[in-house]
């Protein structure tokens, strides 16, 4: 059993994995077919399993682990993250991870994962801490300047503003760092209207603002689609809601699908 005691360290791994602990491609693919005939391991997905418990019966790796393990480049991200670092205003059954690798979605154990690729002009890995518990995430202020930048796709506009709202306090110049990751101007904008509003709760300083005034674009844009109730915010050249705060004090909106 001490190949599975190895497993049971990594908590879950990948067929190379395999063949780095059995010394060959043959006794790999034998050891993994023994396994999950055993029941001692389960496939995720193609190329990845997890390691079960025998005391138990369940999976030994968490979401977290099994996000930061389906590409050599995945890291948990986005609404994800929040959730990871204790920022999440609510658990949800679906993992967010970032990888520049095209990966479908796929379930496991009741739980959905999904791949955004990354679309800033550094690799994914820039802004990513890896845990000794093998999860590699998002930096707090990258896993901050990714959710303002993809928003509408994941959880919604008041879920962010209440995710930001469980932060103690962001480092401006982490901040200003994974902004440059992403090096849009549009992105600026965003992000200066919607932590401006926030600043005292988040302990940002006024340099921060100027920065992202200087990098902003000179052309008007909106926070998102159109509505009805958008006021033109002349700092940031921005379309946005009036007042963001409002947004989450009335609890459930019309913003909530946004």
């Amino acid at each position: 059993m001490e190949r599975y005691k190895k497993l049971v360290a990594l908590r879950c791994f990948t067929h190379k994995d395999m063949v780095r602990i059995a010394g060959s491609e043959s006794a790999a693919v034998w050891q993994i077919k023994n396994y999950l005939q055993k029941g001692y391991i389960e496939r995720v997905r193609r190329d990845l399993y997890a390691v079960i418990s025998m005391e138990t019966g369940q999976a030994i790796p968490n979401r977290y682990q099994i996000a930061s393990h389906v590409t050599d480049d995945a890291c948990v991200s986005h609404h994800s993250a929040f959730e990871f670092y204790g920022y999440g205003n609510q658990v949800f059954y679906d993992v967010y991870f970032a990888t520049e690798k095209r990966v479908r979605p796929f379930s496991y154990d009741g739980v959905n994962y999904y791949a955004l690729v990354h679309r800033g002009n550094a690799g994914v890995n820039a802004g990513v801490i890896e845990t000794d518990t093998g999860v590699r995430v998002t930096s707090l202020e990258r896993t901050v300047i990714d959710s303002i930048a993809d928003f509408e796709k994941i959880g919604g506009l008041e879920e962010l503003l209440r995710c930001l709202l469980l932060i103690p306090s962001l480092d401006p110049n982490k901040l200003l760092g994974a902004l440059e990751l992403y090096g849009r101007s549009q992105l600026y904008q965003k992000a200066g209207y919607i932590l401006e509003a926030l600043k005292d709760e988040l302990s940002l300083p006024e340099y921060f603002f100027t920065e992202c005034e200087k990098r902003s674009s000179a052309s008007k844009t909106y926070l998102f689609e159109k509505q009805g109730d958008f006021v033109l915010h002349s700092r940031w050249k921005l379309f946005a809601p009036k007042d963001l705060k409002a947004l989450v004090n009335k609890g459930v909106t019309d913003y909530d699908a946004i």
